[in-house]
């Protein structure tokens, strides 16, 4: 590794190791397969970079509902300006979920998920998971996007008295106060950039 590196900054060709050691997730992908991914990547799914070449990106997530709900996120945004974030729950070897942010760049925008580049950083230490029912989801999406219990009420075809016992209990569930800490405790960003789990 140190001939490597050493040879990088002789040459000056830093490409590859920039890639390699990138101190984020890379992973580069064609029609959803994985073709390449670096150390950090990897690592962050309990992986060795060999186990996840060739292997379809479908494996990274908490089941195939979760990958098949989210998989074409991104893809009008790509086709506009190439530029898509989000924030997702992703599962590890072991099983184990955590949220990432995901940033992706594509090399064919006329195509967007045909060949792109993809980043992943993992959110733990700022926000743990926390298992939430479809209808805790639901509720959080429409407060988010400025929705009063009653009209939420309305959209989800149930009570206001329902959407407070809600409210409550995802208040409690963060050990937070008031709505304004629940989207800090949720990364405090907008409904458009939260991709949650599918399901109860």
């Amino acid at each position: 590794m140190e001939l490597r590196i050493d040879e990088a900054f002789a040459t000056g060709e830093f490409a590859g190791i920039a890639f390699d050691f990138a101190p984020v997730g890379l992973v580069i992908t064609e029609n959803r397969v994985i073709r390449e991914c670096n150390q950090a990547f990897a690592e962050m799914f309990g992986y060795e970079r060999e186990e996840l070449r060739n292997q379809v990106f479908a494996r990274l997530y908490p089941s195939d509902e979760e990958f098949v709900n989210i998989r074409d996120r991104g893809v009008r945004q790509l086709r506009e300006n190439n530029t898509y974030w989000d924030e997702r729950i992703m599962a590890q070897k072991n099983g184990t979920l955590f949220w990432c942010r995901v940033r992706g760049h594509s090399f064919t925008p006329e195509d967007p998920l045909m060949r792109a580049v993809w980043s992943f950083a993992d959110l733990s230490t700022t926000r743990p998971y926390v298992p939430l029912s479809r209808r805790e989801r639901e509720i959080i999406s429409y407060l988010s996007d400025g929705l009063t219990s009653k009209e939420i009420a309305r959209r989800l075809d149930i009570s206001h008295r329902t959407v407070e016992v809600y409210r409550a209990k995802l208040l409690k569930k963060f050990g937070v106060n008031n709505t304004g800490g629940l989207f800090h405790s949720l990364g405090g960003i907008g409904s458009d950039h939260v991709v949650s789990r599918s399901g109860d």
